[in-house]
């Protein structure tokens, strides 16, 4: 599997290079995503901008990358969606449980967003 990863303080962007997202890619997508967050990296932006193609296991191995961030109180965001990948989750009603912008800057300030409305909560 090929993938970037750029790692900041607050979150970490993984952009996948292949254009498929299938049983054949997603659990070792999967794997690294749980490692990053085992790695403390609670909010994690998934750029989908190569992806053409995707099946039932890599919108399974999206679902459990919402899940780990979420127990983790962090974020999960989807950007760079193709029509293509973006109608299936549309079609599977994923989208009203995933957050998806359109843009790698849009989910980092998304990110940001979610984390200091965090900090206020906490301190209410």
């Amino acid at each position: 599997m090929k993938y970037s990863v750029d790692k900041n303080e607050k979150y970490i962007l993984l952009t996948l290079e292949e254009d498929r997202l299938n049983s054949l890619m997603s659990p070792a997508l999967k794997s690294e995503l749980v490692i990053f967050n085992a790695e403390g990296f609670r909010n994690i932006i998934l750029d989908l901008s190569h992806v053409d193609h995707i099946d039932s296991s890599g919108l399974s191995c999206l679902l459990t990358a919402n899940r780990i961030c979420q127990n983790s109180g962090g974020s999960f965001v989807l950007t760079g969606l193709k029509p293509t990948v973006e109608q299936l989750i549309g079609i599977t009603q994923l989208d009203k449980s995933l957050k998806i912008v359109p843009t790698k800057e849009e989910a980092i300030d998304f990110v940001y967003m979610e984390e200091l409305e965090r900090e206020i909560n906490k301190k209410d």
